[in-house]
């Protein structure tokens, strides 16, 4: 059995180009569910808004908002946060190693978001980024 972590990530590509808007690494998928969920409808709520004003503050991690200029994307990230069908295929998804994804597409820009998770083996990445990188020399009093 491997000793997994996970990490979830919200981003948005347009004209070919990607940003990032928030992302977390996170002890379970469990954790990473309750996060994409909640992105989800930070996302969807903030349909129609002033950005700025939808998300007055950012809790650790949680994503910028997002204008859609459509509302089948945002009804799209409200239906998927609350179908728990879709909910347990993402779970048995993360458990079997895989990653877990949702696009959804605003096609008034051609502005498309993704939410995934995957698990990360933290130790072994580690292990193998100081082998290939070994840490340089400590200089003390310098």
């Amino acid at each position: 059995m491997r000793n997994l972590d996970y990490v979830a990530a919200v981003t948005a590509t347009a004209g070919g180009r990607a940003l990032p808007l928030g992302g977390v690494a996170l002890p379970n998928r469990r954790l990473v569910l309750r996060w994409l969920r909640r992105q989800a409808l930070r996302l969807a709520d903030g349909h129609g808004r002033d950005p700025a004003r939808a998300a007055p503050w950012l809790a650790a991690g949680d994503v910028r908002p997002v204008t859609f200029h459509g509302s089948d994307a945002p009804e799209a990230l409200r239906a998927w946060a609350g179908d728990h069908g879709s909910q347990d295929h993402a779970i048995s998804t993360l458990a079997s190693g895989l990653p877990a994804l949702l696009t959804v597409v605003d096609p008034f820009v051609g502005l498309r978001v993704t939410l995934g998770g995957w698990p990360v083996e933290l130790c072994g990445w580690a292990a193998a980024a100081s082998a290939n990188h070994p840490y340089p020399p400590r200089t003390e009093g310098v």
